[in-house]
C-alpha cells in the first residue's frame, strides 16, 4: 500500500503546517451546513497552493468531520457547459442518501483546457444557486483564466510545508513501520520535497526499500566543489561517483553550472560531444522536476550529472586541471536568486493591492518602507520569516 493512503490525515489534528487554512475551511463548511454563513458570504472556497501541500486532503477531512458526503469533479468534467451541467447540477439538487450533508469538491480548476466551452462559465453559475458548500482546488489561483472565477470565491492559500516539519512526518512514518533510515538522509529528503509532503513521504518509502542503504560518512561532510570535479572529470565512474555531490554544500543548480563551463578544460571530440549529451539529460530531468513537481526525478538528475559524464571518457585522467568558476551564467543565477523574495513579496503586495506585479517591483523600494516597520501590514500581506528577514537587510 502506499504511504501516501496509508498516512493521509484522517483528522485535522492530523493535518500539518496549515493551521490557520484548516481554521477556515472548518468554519466555512460548518457554518455552511448551519445556515449561519452571512448574506454577504462568498458560497465557494478556492484553495491554492504549490502540489503536496494538502489542498484536496483537507477537504476530504472537512467532509468526515461534518458527516459529509463528498462529490468529487476534476479539470476532466469541466471541459464544456453541457458537460458540467450534466454532472454537477443533478449533484447540487439531490441530497446525501448516506450521510447528513453534502460537500462538492471541484479539483485541480487551473488544469482545465485553455479552450474552455462554457464549462468555467457554468461553474460560476451553479455556485451562486449550491445548497451545499463547494470547495475548489487549484495549483495556480493566479492563472489569467481563472480572473472570472476569483471574483465569485474566498481565497485561502496553503503555504509550503517547511522542511523541519515534513522531517517530522516521515519520522513518524518510520517510527510506525519500524524502519531505520539514517537522520542524515530523511533530511535531505524533506528539504529535496521543496515543501511537498506526498513527494517526501513517496521518497521515503522507495528508499526504504533499498536493501543496502547509502552510508554518511561523517569523517568526511563536505567535500570541495574542485574536489568532486575532479573525481567526475578524471576518474572512471564508480559508485563512489554516484556519491560524490551528496557532501557538495551547494544546490545541484549550481553544480551543473560548474560542470557545463569544466567540460572543455578536460573532454575534446567524441568525448566532449557524449559528456554534453549527458549534461543536456540533466537538464531535460531538472525541467520535469520543476514542471511537473516529480521530484523523485532528482535521482536520474543526479546520475547524469555524475555517472553520466564520467562514463563519456575512454580512459582516467591524470595531471593537474585548473577549474574555473562560472561566469556570466552563474552570475546571472546568483542574482535571480538574490531577488527571489523581492518577487514573492511583490507578487503579494500586488495581489493585495490589485495592481501589477511589474509595477510592484518598480514600487518595491517604497513598498519595503512600508512594510520593514508594520508588522500589521505583514501579516495581512501573510509573509514569511524569510521574507521578513529580507525586508530587514
Amino acid at each position: 500500500m502506499q504511504w501516501t493512503e496509508k498516512y493521509r490525515p484522517k483528522t485535522f489534528l492530523e493535518v500539518k503546517g496549515q493551521d490557520l487554512a484548516v481554521e477556515q475551511i472548518k468554519k466555512f463548511v460548518e457554518e455552511f451546513h448551519l445556515g449561519k454563513l452571512m448574506k454577504k458570504s462568498k458560497k465557494a472556497l478556492l484553495l491554492h497552493g504549490t502540489p503536496g501541500t494538502g489542498k484536496t486532503t483537507i477537504v476530504h477531512v472537512a467532509a468526515k468531520a461534518t458527516n459529509s458526503e463528498i462529490f468529487e469533479l476534476n479539470a476532466s468534467d469541466l471541459r464544456n457547459k453541457g458537460k458540467l451541467h450534466e454532472v454537477l447540477k443533478p449533484a447540487l439538487e439531490q441530497q446525501s442518501l448516506i450521510k447528513k450533508n453534502k460537500v462538492i469538491l471541484v479539483d485541480e480548476v487551473d488544469g482545465i483546457s485553455g479552450v474552455d466551452r462554457g464549462g468555467l462559465t457554468e461553474l460560476i453559475s451553479l455556485i451562486y444557486d449550491t445548497p451545499y458548500p463547494v470547495i475548489i482546488t487549484a495549483n495556480d489561483a493566479w492563472s489569467k483564466k481563472l480572473s472570472p472565477l476569483r471574483k465569485k470565491v474566498e481565497l485561502i492559500n496553503l503555504k509550503e510545508v517547511h522542511y523541519n516539519l515534513i522531517k517530522d512526518i516521515l519520522l513518524d512514518i518510520l517510527r510506525k513501520e519500524n524502519i531505520f533510515i539514517e537522520n542524515d538522509i530523511v533530511t535531505r529528503i524533506a528539504i529535496g520535497a521543496k515543501g511537498d509532503i506526498r513527494a517526501a513521504i513517496n521518497d521515503l518509502q522507495s528508499i526504504s526499500q533499498i536493501k543496502e542503504l547509502p552510508q554518511v560518512d561523517e569523517r568526511n561532510k563536505e567535500t570541495d566543489i574542485f574536489n568532486a570535479l575532479k573525481i567526475i572529470f578524471k576518474t572512471k565512474p564508480t559508485n563512489e561517483t554516484l556519491r560524490v555531490l551528496d557532501s557538495v554544500k551547494m544546490p545541484l543548480d549550481e553544480v551543473m553550472l560548474w560542470v557545463e563551463e569544466n567540460i572543455p578544460a578536460e573532454y575534446s571530440g567524441v568525448e566532449l560531444a557524449k559528456a554534453y549529451d549527458a549534461l543536456s539529460k540533466t537538464d531535460i530531468f531538472k525541467g520535469r522536476i520543476y514542471k511537473q513537481q516529480y521530484w523523485r526525478f532528482m535521482v536520474y538528475e543526479n546520475i547524469f550529472l555524475t555517472y553520466g559524464i564520467a562514463a563519456a571518457k575512454k580512459e582516467n585522467k591524470p595531471g593537474f586541471t585548473s577549474y574555473k568558476r562560472p561566469t556570466r551564467i552563474l552570475q546571472i543565477w546568483l542574482n535571480n536568486q538574490k531577488t527571489a523574495k523581492k518577487k514573492t513579496i511583490a507578487i503579494k503586495y500586488a495581489r493585495y493591492a490589485h495592481v501589477g506585479i511589474k509595477r510592484a517591483m518598480g514600487e518595491y523600494p517604497i513598498i519595503k518602507q512600508i512594510l520593514k516597520s508594520n508588522p500589521v501590514a505583514q501579516r495581512e500581506l501573510k509573509l514569511s520569516e524569510e521574507e521578513i528577514e529580507y525586508l530587514e537587510r
